[in-house]
Formats: structure tokens, C-alpha cells, sequence
């Protein structure tokens, strides 16, 4: 019978994988201590050469992290770098147009409700995305705008204490890469406006207001490429 190689590439990422398995399955918190690299090895039956290259590719996403004298352990996601990678993978950028304004549409209006329950127990959550909008006012180019239009959208989403939907949140960066063109500088003002006013309804409590303000906002790129239903 002829024996096929296996790719060590193909290898790293089936350690990786089991890494992520076995921190999930351990129920493994950031910070937690992973085994060594020999133990993993062992574990898996594959060199520590594999594991080495497995937890270096995790390293880069922040999944894991080597401490000096300590060895291997839980680190944090890094999702700004996960969205960066994200946005290359065909299914988004192939995605059409409206199908990112929906997701976005229910993404963002899903959490309104929490984060009005929430702005009700702590203040700084209004006073976080107003200074935003006061940002906003001063923005002098389109780069600018956008950068403080991703902080408003993802404070908005993180206001909701939902880790996971946050993640999903960080992919505004493809959102934002497609319809640059679509942010004109005579519209900013309008904006700006539709803002305050998602601010304003959620501290009055006005959830479904509120949603309405937002669905209008985002939809709006709709209308400004030609994006129709």
C-alpha cells in the first residue's frame, strides 16, 4: 500500500485545531497554563516541531500565548487582527452589497434593547458614544470619519456585554472597505444627526425608535450605490 505524506502544513493545523479543542474542553480561561510542548506532542502523537509551529500560528491570533519562564498559556483573542484576516475570505468579499447592509442591520438593531437596559446602570455608556459623536463633528477627512464611525458602531455593540456579538461587530472593517466611496463628506452633518439620535432614544428608553433611527442610518449606503432590494 503506498503511504502519502502528509503536508506539514496540513499537520500544524490539525495541531492547532486540537489546541483550540483541548482549551475548550478544559474550559480554560485566559491566562490558564497549557501542557508543555513535549506533552502536547505526545498527546497528539506528532513531533514538537509540529506543536511548535501549531502554537506559533495561534500565538498570531493571540489564542495562545508563550511566558517566559512559564511556558505556554491562554491569551486573548485578538479579533482586530481576525477581522483583518477575515476580510480576505471569498464569501465576504464576493458578498453582495445588500447582503452586508442586512447583516449589519441585524446585527446592530438585535443589541439595542440590551443596551438600553444596560445605559440604565451605567452612565458611561451614553457618555462613551456621545464623545464619539463630539468627534464626529470635527472629523476633517474621510479616513477620519470612517475610523470614528467603526469606534461608534463597535462601542454600540460591545455597550451590549456580548462578547460573541462583538466579534462579529469587528467585521465593520469589510463593511467600511466596501463602501468607502459611499461616505460623502456633504452627508456627514446628517450623520452626525442620525447619531444623537440613536444615542438620544436609547437613554429615553425608546428601543424601537431607536432601531428604526439605526436601520435608516445603515441603509442609507443602500440608496447611495444602488443597491436595491
Amino acid at each position: 500500500m503506498k503511504l502519502e505524506t502528509v503536508p506539514r502544513r496540513k499537520i500544524r493545523d490539525e495541531v492547532a485545531a486540537r489546541i483550540k479543542e483541548y482549551i475548550a474542553a478544559e474550559r480554560l480561561g485566559l491566562g490558564d497554563r497549557l501542557p508543555t510542548e513535549g506533552e502536547l506532542a505526545v498527546r497528539f502523537g506528532v513531533s514538537r516541531l509540529s506543536v511548535r509551529e501549531a502554537t506559533k500560528s495561534l500565538e498570531f491570533l493571540g489564542i495562545v500565548e508563550a511566558k517566559t519562564g512559564v511556558g505556554l498559556a491562554v491569551g486573548q483573542l485578538d479579533m482586530a487582527r481576525m477581522a483583518d484576516h477575515l476580510s480576505f475570505l471569498p464569501a465576504l468579499q464576493q458578498a453582495e452589497s445588500q447582503q452586508l447592509i442586512d447583516s449589519r442591520v441585524i446585527v446592530e438593531t438585535g443589541v439595542l434593547a440590551r443596551v438600553a437596559e444596560r445605559m440604565t446602570q451605567d452612565p458611561s455608556i451614553a457618555e462613551s458614544l456621545q464623545a464619539i459623536v463630539e468627534e464626529f463633528r470635527t472629523a476633517r477627512t474621510i479616513q477620519n470619519w470612517i475610523d470614528l464611525d467603526i469606534r461608534f458602531h463597535r462601542t454600540l455593540l460591545e455597550s451590549s456585554g456580548l462578547a460573541p456579538i462583538v466579534a462579529f461587530g469587528d467585521l465593520l472593517q469589510v463593511f467600511f472597505q466596501r463602501f468607502r466611496d459611499s461616505v460623502k463628506k456633504a452627508e456627514w452633518q446628517a450623520a452626525i444627526e442620525s447619531h444623537q439620535i440613536i444615542i438620544d432614544r436609547l437613554q429615553a428608553g425608546d428601543v424601537s425608535a431607536a432601531a428604526s433611527e439605526l436601520r435608516e442610518h445603515i441603509e442609507s449606503h443602500r440608496q447611495r450605490i444602488g443597491a436595491g432590494r
